[in-house]
């Protein structure tokens, strides 16, 4: 293989001697030129298969016989193995050699016809490339068994999702109904204990009658915030917003709040501002409901109370000020939690700590934002941002009147009706003890059957909502139908949802929610009995 090589030859060839791969050049009769030694011991050949001169083929056929190329005959396996390698300018091609290495040919075809081979010893990469695939196979395997396990899970989860959505619906349900059972009886020991508190005046049983209408006004004002809570989380609260006044919205905080302001000695200032907001009337009138009786309540005797309305940008701010007891900035976050008050706070007032908690979820509802700001011992101020409303004319509201100004007689004709015997001695009770004429029925067939209406017309009509066979709403309408589409009306219900409430509105029918608290009557019947005069002259 050295014989007649130029000295520059002889040291190409003994640098290719120490290249690592397998080297061999053919001339363009295909016959060898040289090679180097690793060509020669990968391929195992004798030493005279690589001599200068000796045929591709005869090496090809060495090949074929020893078994190299798999089975089949010697002479075509070679033939075909050639032409493998001269068929293009430049191949690739894969074999065992015969001591089971994986061998990767490289052959190209020269300028002058002649070919060179190259091939390398690609075991190592192999078995690498086959302990990565063992391995990808079973990184595949363990992501379907964790899809198929998560697969499995979120089935799971959408089952007990659905199980949970269902057992919040019956909830809903359930608390629906169970607060107007709990609130009827309710209702009735309140109308009671109202006519008590009536009839006990300046006698020795008046401070007893108070002590039982404070107890019963604890409860209800309990019961309505555990409600609210409840609907409020399971979203059975839905906002409705409208365009709102914000002077019947704070007109309605002094007729309510004033009494229990002067009760507690506190002096409550309530600033009036002709705005209109955006919102849902009836969930912001609770918001401030609960903000304004929080500062009476917590706000010692000789102290004040100011609400009132600032615009800021495009927004308003509502701020309910107080000067009263007050909290460190440690405990903003403990008010509004659940059944948590402060010691100084509940050695002042009786409750559970849940109103300014629905006052945040009512918020958070409503996408509104509450500020608050306090120090202790200097008092609070609470302050709800409400979307200002320009050039819009408010939804009108249900009239409010001033209830303490009509402490008289009312000399009105007042129907009742109620499917609880209960609730209506005691509304009969406290009406008639107000200077009222009073007639009350179970439901629309007693009124038929009994003739109640026979040679007696009523100035108005006082209608539970759930009656056994109809609606109150319904029966309203049948009483309008047969006495005068003008008769005024008010629906009595523990039913506080604003589905129940915009469809009276809609027919022109006020609102008493149970349990009734005397002062919100005497203003509903006020408001009534102002309808009803028209209605008397046009009959005269």
């Amino acid at each position: 293989m050295t014989a007649d090589l130029p000295d520059s030859a002889a040291g190409l060839r003994l640098a290719i001697d120490y290249v690592p791969q397998g080297i061999a050049v053919f001339d363009a009769n295909l016959r060898l030129v040289m090679s180097n030694r690793r060509y020669n011991a990968l391929l195992a050949l004798p030493e005279a298969l690589s001599e200068p001169g000796t045929p591709l083929l005869d090496i090809a056929l060495f090949l074929t016989s020893r078994g190299d190329l798999g089975p089949g005959d010697p002479v075509h396996l070679a033939h075909e193995r050639i032409n493998q390698l001269t068929e293009a300018p430049m191949t690739v091609s894969q074999r065992l050699s015969n001591a089971g290495q994986s061998l990767e040919f490289h052959s190209s075809r020269l300028p002058d016809g002649g070919l060179v081979i190259s091939f390398f010893d690609v075991t190592a990469r192999f078995r690498a490339e086959r302990e990565l695939e063992k391995v990808n196979q079973t990184l595949e395997g363990r992501v379907a068994e964790r899809t198929a396990a998560l697969t499995q899970v979120n089935a799971e989860l959408e089952v007990a999702r659905a199980k949970a959505d269902a057992a919040n619906h019956d909830k809903t349900r359930f608390l629906a109904a169970a607060s107007h059972d709990l609130l009827q009886p309710l209702n009735a020991a309140r109308l009671y204990t109202s006519t008590l508190i009536e009839r006990a005046k300046s006698t020795a049983f008046a401070e007893l009658a108070g002590s039982i209408e404070a107890s019963l006004t604890a409860v209800e004002e309990i019961m309505s915030a555990l409600l609210d809570i409840s609907r409020i989380d399971s979203g059975a609260l839905k906002p409705t917003p409208m365009p709102v006044g914000t002077q019947d919205l704070l007109r309605k905080m002094e007729v309510e709040f004033a009494p229990l302001a002067r009760e507690h000695g506190v002096s409550l200032h309530i600033v009036r501002t002709g705005t209109t907001v955006m919102a849902d009337r009836a969930l912001v009138g609770r918001i401030v409901q609960n903000l304004v009786s929080n500062a009476i309540k917590y706000t010692p005797a000789g102290g004040k109370v100011l609400v009132g309305i600032r615009r800021r940008g495009n927004r308003l701010r509502l701020d309910v000020v107080d000067t009263g007891i007050g909290f460190n900035k440690d405990q903003h976050r403990l008010v509004f939690a659940e059944f948590s008050r402060l010691d100084r706070g509940a050695r002042m007032a009786q409750g559970l700590g849940l109103g300014l908690s629905i006052v945040q979820r009512l918020v958070s509802a409503m996408d509104l934002t509450l500020e608050l700001d306090s120090r202790e011992g200097r008092g609070s101020r609470f302050s709800l941002y409400l979307p200002l409303l320009r050039n819009a004319r408010p939804t009108a509201a249900r009239p409010e009147s001033i209830a303490e100004g009509l402490v008289g007689a009312f000399d009105l004709k007042i129907l009742c009706v109620d499917n609880e015997p209960a609730i209506l001695e005691a509304m009969q009770g406290l009406l008639e003890q107000w200077g009222c004429d009073v007639r009350t029925a179970l439901s629309l067939k007693q009124i038929d059957r009994e003739g109640l209406l026979h040679g007696w017309y009523p100035d108005l009509v006082l209608m539970d909502y759930h009656l056994d066979q109809t609606s109150g709403l319904d029966a309203i309408e049948w009483l309008r139908h047969n006495l005068g589409g003008h008769l005024p009306a008010a629906l009595v219900t523990a039913d506080r949802s604003p589905a129940v409430r915009t469809l009276a509105e809609d027919r022109g029918i006020a609102v008493i929610t149970k349990p009734v608290k005397p002062a919100a009557l005497r203003a509903t019947i006020s408001g009534l009995a102002n309808q009803a005069a028209p209605r008397a002259r046009l009959q005269q």
